[in-house]
């Protein structure tokens, strides 16, 4: 592992830059107050700037200040009301409801509502009991809702300043995840690859790089000085974007028959050399990375064009020696890889050349694309889309509901003085971060957070029993609030044990000498929240995965379709759209992503639910193949080539029609004769006799050693254009026979069961 470079990707991230500023922005006040020693009195203000702080999700410029703006709004009105009813228990037991139910449901418009209302829950338990009010209400909600305003004006001042910011990080980061795309796909050509393994991590960073890059669209396609492409940097900035969409497409289309390649070539080192090489390039993506997250210009790390003329000559010194009319195939496909990688290093190069900051090629692009239709689906904010989801029948329902009823369970365990809680809050605010809509996310958080808690509450404890000097101890806290904000959003445990490492040394700051009671009370409040949300989310209501499945699996089919007709259609027309078919491209590859995310989080489910697990994972195995088969096919024609050896046409509705197959019985739809016909058709290529004359050729001695890396023989390209159809219409075949056994095993369960008596 390249420690240097890991520590550059984390230290230039958006998670380390938002998490500085998050620290600064309430640690400063932090020291003012401490200086005038009124920082107990005054405490609700760096509270308030922290939680209006976490609220803050990437984005566009303009919805991120209005969602600052109303999660402002909700947190003082909150706090207001109660503040004001915290002495009628009925009262605060409504409260909890009406709270909960609003703030759980408004996560039906996106991801930053969803964050507002989980924030503004967290307030609620703050002020549900006044241990922070104190007896001038008024005055300590003016503090409080000071400090939230004064994040807002962090938020405008630090935007305006570096307007760019957070998209070069965010492009930057997907650099950084296509890396990691590309290291995975290494790993199949290094000696006897773990191949399952590697599946397996291939469709979990397919997942993360789908995420990412609908976060991305977002920030870059609704930032107004991007998308205008007023400037030298946003012109640059959406270049990059788009280079990193289409250098992922070309990443996906090295999918081989690797369990031939290697036998095929087992006696040499030609796949761990491409291996090699591979690695070489992912470090080079992972430069590019790391530049744009920290703004700079990025070199090449290494001499691409002398280890790719060292790999390629490597590989024709094989083929004259080795050459032979029953290999001919293997090194067709060799061939055909390492132009793929060929094309890989030239994009690389591109991309370099754009760090040169040329002036003229930022003045001259301009991409032609219309943002608003790769934007991601996003409700809009209207009273309807709220008014819908009030139903047993919508998830965000029902996860509204065990939030209510976990935060009501919660509040009852704080009124039993017997248990002698100090901190009760905690156990509502660890209930909200928990539960999440999902079982298996809620399950999976519950076990971090309470060895994050554990682990977290003995280093704090054993920090403040042997460190006395105040300026280390502040020290220590200034980089527990640093690591919890930067690892919150990928890696919770590391996140949960620096927040308590800080939440400890913030209370010995104010009540030094309280540390056994705070030890206790967070550990004990930390369990019987996750026994609690544990509870709720198992039998209140639950949403299984399973009962996504079919649906997820019908969009996964359709727009492999849409997307393989959209190929195809280069081969058989003359006007072919790209801004069409990049639509159906991103359309595709989202379906197989959230296919495979739902598939994930089916695994962690109790054993009784994951229904149909080996039907489904057989069905996302062959939808990725599909996917990356076709992304394949899209990488052959170029301009105006044609191929007329290939029956394009007829392979069009042989794989259509088994593709339209899948569709129908996912639909419980009738398989027409006309689908049946057409996908039995037997396309009349001329590539097996044009093999079967190469092949009498080498037997003939007629090698003729070519060394031009950049040109590949008509007969390789048509070879594996015809190759890649087979296999696309082969797993399409297979998957069509996953579905088909699902349905028959169905029919068979529902045939034997009991038919209830007529009374």
């Amino acid at each position: 592992m390249n420690y240097s470079a890991e520590l550059k990707k984390f230290v230039t991230s958006q998670y380390v830059y938002s998490s500085i500023r998050i620290t600064l922005a309430t640690v400063l006040p932090c020291l003012v107050l401490a200086h005038f020693g009124i920082l107990k009195e005054y405490f609700l203000f760096p509270l308030g700037t922290s939680f209006v702080a976490l609220t803050d999700q990437p984005g566009p410029f303009i919805r991120r200040r209005n969602a600052l703006t109303f999660a402002i709004f909700c947190f003082v009105l909150v706090a207001l009301i109660a503040s004001l009813v915290m002495n009628f228990k009925i009262l605060v037991f409504a409260e909890i409801i009406v709270f909960g139910m609003f703030f759980s449901l408004i996560g039906v418009y996106g991801q930053r509502l969803a964050a507002v209302g989980s924030l503004s829950l967290v307030v609620l338990a703050i002020f549900i009991d006044g241990h922070l009010t104190g007896a001038n209400i008024l005055k300590s909600l003016l503090i409080f809702t000071s400090g939230c305003i004064w994040f807002l004006l962090i938020f405008l001042i630090v935007t305006t300043i570096q307007p760019y910011k957070l998209a070069g990080q965010m492009i930057g980061e997907n650099y950084l995840q296509l890396a990691e795309f590309l290291k995975i796909k290494a790993g199949y050509y290094q000696k006897n690859p773990d191949y399952s393994k590697l599946t397996t991590q291939v469709i979990a960073k397919q997942i993360e790089i789908k995420n990412l890059q609908e976060d991305t669209r977002e920030t870059v396609f609704k930032t107004r000085t991007i998308v205008n492409e007023s400037t030298t940097t946003s012109r640059l900035l959406m270049l990059m974007f788009l280079n990193s969409m289409d250098l992922h497409e070309k990443l996906m289309t090295s999918e081989s028959d690797y369990e031939k390649l290697q036998q095929s070539f087992q006696d040499s080192t030609i796949l761990v050399n491409i291996h090699h090489y591979l690695e070489l390039l992912s470090e080079e993506i992972t430069n590019i990375g790391i530049a744009l997250q920290s703004g700079t210009r990025a070199k090449p790390l290494f001499d691409l064009d002398t280890e790719l003329k060292n790999l390629n000559h490597h590989f024709f010194d094989l083929r004259n020696k080795e050459l032979n009319p029953n290999n001919l195939e293997n090194f067709m496909i060799l061939r055909q890889i390492l132009m793929r990688i060929n094309e890989i290093t030239k994009e690389i190069n591109e991309i370099y050349k754009v760090f040169s900051q040329n002036i003229k090629l930022a003045k001259s692009l301009s991409t032609g694309l219309d943002f608003k239709k790769f934007m991601p689906n996003e409700e809009k904010l209207n009273f309807k889309v709220l008014k819908n989801n009030i139903s047993f029948t919508s998830s965000h329902f029902r996860h509204a509901l065990r939030i209510t009823i976990a935060l009501l369970l919660g509040y009852l365990f704080s009124l039993f003085e017997f248990l002698g809680l100090g901190h009760t809050y905690w156990i509502m605010i660890t209930i909200t971060a928990i539960l999440k809509p999902a079982y298996s996310i809620t399950k999976k958080r519950n076990l971090l957070r309470l060895y994050g808690t554990i682990s977290g509450a003995i280093i704090a404890y054993t920090i403040l029993y042997f460190v006395h000097i105040n300026q280390v101890l502040f020290t220590i806290l200034l980089l527990s609030m640093i690591m919890c904000f930067s690892f919150l959003k990928g890696r919770y445990f590391w996140a949960v044990f620096f927040m308590t490492i800080y939440v400890f040394l913030s209370f010995n700051f104010l009540n030094p000498g309280n540390v056994d009671v705070i030890f206790k009370d967070r550990i004990l409040d930390t369990v019987i929240a996750g026994i609690i949300a544990s509870f709720v989310s198992y039998v209140v209501f639950p949403v299984w995965e399973h009962t996504q499945n079919l649906d997820l699996m019908k969009k996964s089919a359709e727009s492999n379709l849409i997307y393989f007709q959209s190929v195809i259609a280069k081969f058989l027309e003359n006007n072919f759209d790209i801004e069409d078919y990049k639509v159906k491209r991103k359309n595709a590859i989202i379906s197989l992503a959230n296919l495979s995310d739902n598939f994930q989080r089916m695994i962690s489910e109790p054993k009784n639910q994951r229904k149909k697990l080996e039907v489904v994972h057989q069905f996302v195995a062959t939808s990725h193949l599909i996917t990356a088969y076709t992304a394949s096919l899209s990488q052959y024609v170029k301009g105006n080539e044609k191929y007329p050896e290939i029956d394009t046409e007829n392979w069009s509705k042989k794989i259509t029609a088994e593709m339209q197959k899948v569709i129908n019985l996912l639909h419980d739809e009738k398989i027409t004769e006309t689908l049946v016909k057409e996908s039995k058709l037997e396309p009349e290529d001329e590539v097996e006799d044009l093999l079967m004359q190469r092949k009498n050729e080498i037997e003939e001695n007629e090698i003729v050693d070519r060394r031009d890396p950049n040109k590949i023989s008509h007969l390789t390209e048509i070879k594996n254009i015809h190759d890649v159809l087979e296999l696309i219409y082969d797993v399409t075949k297979e998957q069509r026979k996953v579905i088909e056994k699902y349905k028959n095993e169905t029919a068979t369960i529902k045939s034997t069961e009991p038919i209830p008596q007529q009374s």
